[in-house]
């Protein structure tokens, strides 16, 4: 992608979306495909980036994030080779894509995953691999606002 500011994640497809999309569906499968279908409209990621150093540890399958920062707001530039991790990044991306550090750092994303009931319905280590793709987020605004 050539330019991540165009990714939907962050603007046009918000936390407060994912919580009312995700509250129609009566079960989990329904709500495992809404996720996926979300992976599905991240912006491709150039295979160029997808090196060993934006490479996620602690993830299940490979993940790969690239941050930038443009007007005072971070973007990041997102992939997985799982479908199913592709929608969870985008999930992570409606929180924190076109945000600033400082909004990044202030938002609960432990409650809004509670909210979403999304850990219980993840194995651990899927689980762990979301915390990981956070906690590098989070880093990254760290160092922004440092």
């Amino acid at each position: 992608m050539s330019n991540p500011t165009q990714s939907p994640f962050g603007s046009k497809i918000t936390t407060e979306d994912i919580l009312d999309t995700l509250g129609f569906f009566d079960n989990w499968e329904e709500r495992y495909k809404y996720i996926i279908d979300l992976g599905k409209q991240l912006p491709a990621m150039d295979e160029a980036l997808k090196t060993s150093e934006r490479l996620i540890a602690g993830c299940q399958s490979q993940v790969w994030i690239e941050p930038h920062q443009e007007g005072g707001k971070l973007y990041f530039e997102v992939a997985s080779d799982a479908f199913i991790v592709s929608g969870l990044l985008a999930v992570v991306m409606a929180a924190y894509n076109n945000k600033t550090p400082s909004d990044v750092l202030a938002f609960d994303m432990e409650n809004f995953f509670e909210q979403l009931d999304l850990l219980k319905h993840l194995s651990p280590t899927r689980g762990n691999g979301l915390r990981s793709m956070v906690q590098r987020i989070q880093s990254v605004a760290k160092g922004c606002v440092a």
